[in-house]
């Protein structure tokens, strides 16, 4: 039931349909040639989808506002053209949209970054300089520019980004800003400068939508306390905003905000502080995943409407399947962050690793076979459900094999690791799809090749199996792969060795430790933000259950492969529960005393009850390779066909571009 999700709301001189908005995002592509027709696809599909109102990603007033190099900026009429195609778009599906207006302050990556002080962020490599009063009033200039020049390019509006550490938030925390003008020192000086951004942004935007995206709570030493965020707030308002938009935390944080270890949901209670002294419109945001979620959020006031920014790009439809314009169910974002966050963090486009299409819908164009097939699948993994659920949408006819109970392959582990039962969302999602569109699943036995008579094509999605080192020893009865612990087949012992530091081996490693404390104890969130940057003390954790050695052969830190935007999470885990990290080992037997290692230059005994495998995966992909010798039409997807480097993202990915193609 969403009855006040999908009931309309005015914001400033608007109605908007519903309370679902698009919250920013950047896609990593805005700089590319093809930007405007990608953008606007993107959007407009979002648009089409139901959501009352999209925020795009942020564009600087100025170059010095950029965030790299070569970063979106809006402050001459010539760049119009690269935003009427956005505009049009989402105007023709019948949506509104705004212009967030970003200056990146000290978090900007190129040669000139700027700041209220010059203090270096933990995350940047390059001090920023300090701005003159002069090139204050001069930015300040430019934010209502670049306002004006939205308006022109079709935008119904603009937010304005004081959050999350960028430089409004920056001009605000005692911690970033050491100025003794105007601009610094007693909190109304700090506020100045968000108080004159929103100000110029209202005069040149006249009766245009202005949202003010506000840190409900700062997350870093020196950030605002509660009653400074209730003061910005207030000053946001008088100064003529319609919303206030939930931000949630720096980027330079060290608590988690938004990837899956955060509960859903976990952030409301900062932004009811805040709507509780506005009389305008306030947006929760961050970890709201699913309809029920967002109308219990509005149900319990904390806010008026929900920004919403993954769950958009794992499924453009969320907004009209949620308030019942659109049937279907919806594809729930994991918060996985790595087709979006981590991709972006590496320089690559942002997508989705639920939906591939995201940010590539001109790539993924499903068109209707002309002659459908009789097509097996072999396999339920994520590559294997992918390309079934693509192919039977087209006009194929599917059948779907798993020699297991359960659909998900290696995937279906996942939900057991503490701060992951999320994913299973992703598995409901493919069953009712798989059922919606008429593919006959057949679990519980392995195919043969006499099962796969009758078919025109076969597609081989049987993934991968564990891979088990040349160690003398090896078959000892304490030793255990990866997947037998994870399926609870196997109970591991008191201590414990793995040998692997991959993502796998981190999250068996998680696994072992089990659940952990209640969120806001294990990372030190103090509710009633007495203190600056609403952190408290963090008391030290209790005993693990397990004694746990994380091994691997490679020199370096081990995790260097997790997730940029995630890994450091596990990562912290592990180091409060006192894992032992090597790198740098030669294994050398295993006996009834454990696994016997070398390592910095010494040979060492590490005593263990068990010791589990987590060292890489080998191709399963004997049957395409029969099927093949036999004269067969096969395909192989997934890690059927590479094993290297294979996970969900890549799987999901490979299943739909063949089920978009094949016949």
């Amino acid at each position: 039931m969403t009855r006040l999700l999908a009931t309309p709301v005015r914001v400033g001189h608007v109605v908007l349909p519903n309370r679902i908005i698009m919250g920013s995002m950047h896609l990593g592509c805005e700089t590319e040639a093809d930007a405007p027709q990608r953008l606007a696809r993107f959007y407009g599909e979002r648009a089409k989808g139901g959501v009352g109102l999209i925020v795009t990603g942020g564009v600087a007033p100025n170059p010095r506002g950029r965030f790299g190099a070569d970063g979106t900026v809006l402050d001459h009429p010539s760049q119009l053209d690269h935003h009427l195609p956005i505009t049009d778009a989402v105007h023709q599906a019948g949506g509104r949209i705004i212009l967030q207006i970003l200056h990146c302050g000290r978090y900007a990556r190129h040669d000139d970054p700027v700041a209220p002080s010059a203090i270096r962020a933990p995350i940047s490599r390059a001090t920023p300089r300090e701005l003159t009063e002069a090139e204050i009033e001069a930015t300040i200039a430019d934010y209502a520019r670049t306002a004006a020049l939205a308006i022109q390019a079709g935008y119904d509006g603009i937010e304005v980004m004081a959050s999350e550490g960028y430089l409004i938030s920056e001009f605000m925390a005692p911690a970033t800003n050491h100025r003794t003008d105007q601009w610094g020192g007693p909190l109304s000086n700090r506020l100045r400068f968000l108080d004159r951004v929103v100000h110029a942004v209202r005069g040149a935007i006249g009766e245009g939508l202005l949202s003010v995206r506000l840190s409900m709570v700062d997350l870093v030493e020196g950030g605002l306390s509660g009653d400074e965020v209730v003061a910005a707030a207030l000053v946001a308002e008088q100064a003529g905003a319609d919303l206030l938009n939930s931000g949630i935390g720096w980027h330079e944080s060290r608590v988690p905000t938004i990837a899956h270890p955060v509960p859903a949901g976990a952030w409301a209670w900062a932004t009811a502080r805040v709507k509780a002294v506005v009389s305008i419109p306030v947006s929760a945001s961050n970890r709201i995943d699913t309809p029920e979620r967002a109308e219990a959020i509005l149900a319990s006031g904390a806010a008026d409407l929900v920004s919403l920014a993954r769950p958009l790009l794992a499924d453009p439809a969320f907004a009209a399947k949620a308030t019942g314009v659109q049937a279907g169910a919806i594809n729930t974002c994991i918060a996985c962050n790595q087709g979006c966050l981590d991709a972006m963090f590496d320089g690559r486009p942002a997508s989705c690793l639920v939906n591939p299409r995201a940010g590539r819908e001109g790539e993924f164009v499903a068109a209707p076979v002309a002659v459908p097939l009789n097509l097996a699948v072999v396999g339920a993994g994520p590559a294997g459900m992918a390309c079934a659920l693509e192919a039977a949408a087209r006009g194929h006819h599917v059948t779907l094999l798993e020699a297991s109970h359960h659909l998900g392959g290696q995937f279906a582990l996942a939900e057991r690791i503490p701060g992951k039962e999320s994913y299973v969302a992703t598995l409901d999602w493919f069953a009712a799809e798989l059922d919606r569109l008429g593919v006959t699943v057949k679990l519980g036995r392995a195919a043969t090749h006499k099962d796969l008579v009758g078919f025109d094509q076969v597609v081989i999605a049987t993934g991968v199996r564990p891979r088990c080192p040349d160690i003398a020893g090896i078959d000892h009865p304490m030793v255990a792969l990866y997947d037998d612990i994870l399926s609870g087949r196997r109970v591991a012992g008191q201590r414990v060795a793995l040998i692997g530091a991959g993502p796998i081996a981190f999250d068996v490693a998680l696994y072992l430790l089990g659940p952990s404390a209640p969120f806001d104890a294990e990372w030190g969130i103090d509710r009633t933000l007495l203190q600056p940057g609403g952190l408290a003390v963090v008391e030290p954790a209790e005993a693990p259950a397990r004694a746990i050695t994380l091994m691997q052969r490679k020199p370096g830190r081990p995790g260097a492969d997790l997730g940029r935007t995630t890994g450091w999470i596990a990562k912290a885990k592990l180091q409060r529960a006192g894992v032992v990290m090597l790198a740098g080992v030669a294994y050398r037997h295993i006996d009834d005393a454990g696994l016997h290692i070398h390592v910095d230059g010494a040979d060492r005994l590490i005593e263990a009850d068990t010791i589990i495998v987590c060292s890489g995966q080998d191709c399963d992909d004997s049957l395409a390779q029969y099927l093949a010798a036999a004269g067969r039409i096969v395909h192989r997807i997934g890690g059927a066909r590479q094993a290297s480097g294979i996970d969900a993202l890549r799987a999901i990915e490979d299943g739909t571009r063949l089920g978009l193609q094949i016949g």
